[in-house]
C-alpha cells in the first residue's frame, strides 16, 4: 500500500472512532462504510425501504453497495436512491458502498453499451502520461463527488470506481486504465473523498497489485480495492494479488455473484461480499455518568442490606448511573443501597409496568438496558447498541459472563439465538424488533 493510502485509511479510521449510531442524533451522516468487518451485498438498483428494513432485520448483510453515477451502468433510473434513503440506511446501520462505473478500458468487450459512454481514452500522449485518460478520470471523480454529496454521503467516505475486466495483456489499454485510475484517486482526494477500485481479481486488481510492486512511483493507488472474486469464501483472500496489498482494512471481496436470495419474504437479486475495511470490528470506548462502569460480566439481583448482605458498590453504583441516564434518579452516585435509590427504582419499575418492590432484579437490568432504540444488532454490527445488547444477556443469563465490548461477533450471534430460543424467538442471531422487545420486557 503506497504512504497515502496508509495515511488515508488511518485518517479514516480517526474519523470514525465516535460511532455513528449513539442514541443522540448527528447533524450531518457518518462517513461510510467506516470500520467494518462483516458481510454485505450489491444490487444494480437500490432496494426499496421496505425491502432494506426486512434485510435489516432478517438477512446476515450490514453492508450495501449502490450505483450512484457513471453513464456505463446499467440502473442508470434510481428512484428509491434519494438523501433520505441514504440518511435512512445509515441512521439504522447500513454500511453503504457508492459506486460509480463510467468509462471503462478500452480494449473491453462488452463496452461500451450506450451512445454516450465513451471508453477511456488510450492514446499515451506526447509524454506517453496518458493525459486523455486523466482528464477523463479527474471529470469522472468530480461528477462522482457531486453525486456523493446531493444525496448526502460525506466527506472521508469512500467512492468505489467498478472497472470491469479487460485484456491487461493489451499495453495501451492497460496502462491508460491504470492512469485514469491513478487520477481519480488523486482527483477523490483532492475532493477530501476515500477512493476505492472495483474490478476483477485476475484483470483489474491483478494489474493495480503488479503496478503498485513493480512500479511504486508510476502510478497513485487507490485507497481500498473490492475484489471480484467469485469462489464462495467469504473472506478477502485472493491468490491474484501478494498478502501485503491493501492490508490491513482496505479489502472487500465479492465472494459470489449474481442470485436470487430471499429473507423475510422478500427477493433480491445480488452480489454477495466481505468487508474488512478500515479498523475492521472496533467500538469506541464510553463514558457513562463521570466514569461508572457498567460493563460487568454479571448483574445480580440488588436488595437493601440486611441479614449480613450488602449490595456491591460498584453494582450500585451503576444502578444509580442506569437510572439517571433513564431520568429516574437525580442524585449522587454514592454506590450505597439508600432511600433515594429504592424510590428511585420503585419509580422505574411503575413507570415500566414491573411489580414494584425494593429489589432491582436481573429482569429489571435486562429491561434498563434494552431501553431505547431498537435498531437491528447483527455479526459486523459495533458500538453503544451492541454494548446495550450484551449487558442485557448477561443480567438474563448469569451463567453466560461475556466480555462487554460493544463487538458483535460470532460468539455474540450465538448468545443471541440461545436467549431467542428460550424466549420462544426464532433463532435468528439477529437482534430484531421481536428481540428487543423481549428484553425490553425483562425476559431472563
Amino acid at each position: 500500500m503506497s504512504a497515502r493510502s496508509t495515511a488515508a485509511v488511518a485518517c479514516l479510521a480517526i474519523v470514525t472512532a465516535l460511532s455513528p449510531f449513539r442514541p443522540a442524533a448527528a447533524e450531518t451522516n457518518p462517513v461510510t462504510p467506516g470500520d467494518f468487518k462483516g458481510y454485505g451485498f450489491d444490487q444494480c438498483l437500490a432496494p426499496t425501504q421496505k425491502a432494506m428494513d426486512v434485510w435489516l432485520n432478517q438477512s446476515p448483510f450490514l453492508s450495501v453497495g449502490i450505483y450512484i453515477s457513471g453513464n456505463s451502468r446499467a440502473c442508470r433510473s434510481q428512484p428509491n436512491l434519494t438523501p433520505k434513503w441514504i440518511a435512512t440506511q445509515l441512521r439504522k446501520g447500513w454500511r453503504l458502498l457508492p459506486i460509480t462505473l463510467g468509462p471503462q478500458a478500452s480494449c473491453s468487450d462488452r463496452y461500451p453499451k450506450y451512445d454516450d459512454d465513451p471508453v477511456i481514452d488510450g492514446r499515451p500522449g506526447r509524454d506517453g502520461n496518458y493525459p486523455y485518460a486523466r482528464r477523463m478520470a479527474r471529470a469522472e471523480a468530480q461528477k462522482a463527488v457531486t453525486a456523493a454529496q446531493a444525496l448526502g454521503i460525506v466527506e472521508r467516505s469512500t467512492l468505489w470506481y467498478d472497472i470491469e475486466a479487460f485484456d491487461d495483456s493489451n499495453t495501451r489499454c492497460r496502462e491508460s486504465a491504470l492512469a485514469f485510475l491513478s487520477a481519480w484517486t488523486n482527483k477523490l482526494h483532492d475532493l477530501d473523498y476515500i477512493s476505492g477500485v472495483y474490478s476483477s481479481a485476475g484483470s483489474g486488481i491483478a494489474v493495480l497489485d503488479d503496478a503498485r510492486v513493480e512500479r511504486p512511483d508510476a502510478y497513485t493507488m487507490p485507497d481500498m480495492v473490492w475484489i471480484a472474486r467469485w469462489d464462495g469464501i467469504a473472506n478477502t483472500s485472493t491468490p491474484y494479488i501478494r498478502d501485503d496489498g491493501w492490508v490491513p482494512g482496505g479489502r472487500v471481496k465479492q465472494y459470489e455473484g449474481g442470485h436470487n436470495e430471499t429473507w423475510g419474504g422478500v427477493t433480491i437479486n445480488i452480489d454477495r461480499n466481505f468487508l474488512d475495511v478500515g479498523q475492521g470490528r472496533v467500538a469506541a470506548p464510553e463514558e457513562h455518568c463521570g466514569g461508572a462502569n457498567l460493563d460487568f460480566s454479571r448483574f445480580p439481583a440488588l436488595r437493601p442490606a440486611a441479614d449480613g448482605y450488602t449490595p456491591a458498590a460498584n453494582k450500585v453504583k451503576a444502578l444509580q448511573c442506569v437510572l439517571q441516564e433513564r431520568s429516574a434518579y437525580d442524585g449522587p452516585l454514592t454506590g450505597r443501597y439508600n432511600a433515594a435509590t429504592i424510590a428511585a427504582v420503585a419509580a422505574w419499575q411503575a413507570d415500566r409496568g414491573f411489580p414494584v418492590s425494593t429489589t432491582w432484579s436481573p429482569a429489571n437490568w435486562v429491561a434498563a438496558f434494552a431501553q431505547g432504540m431498537d435498531y437491528a444488532q447483527k455479526v459486523g454490527s459495533t458500538g453503544f447498541h451492541v454494548r446495550r445488547v450484551q449487558r442485557a444477556l448477561n443480567a438474563a443469563d448469569p451463567t453466560l459472563q461475556r466480555t462487554v465490548d460493544g463487538i458483535y461477533s460470532r460468539q455474540t450471534a450465538k448468545d443471541v439465538r440461545a436467549y431467542q430460543n428460550r424466549s420462544g424467538l426464532t433463532a435468528t442471531g439477529i437482534v430484531n424488533p421481536a428481540t428487543w422487545a423481549k428484553l425490553r420486557a425483562g425476559r431472563v
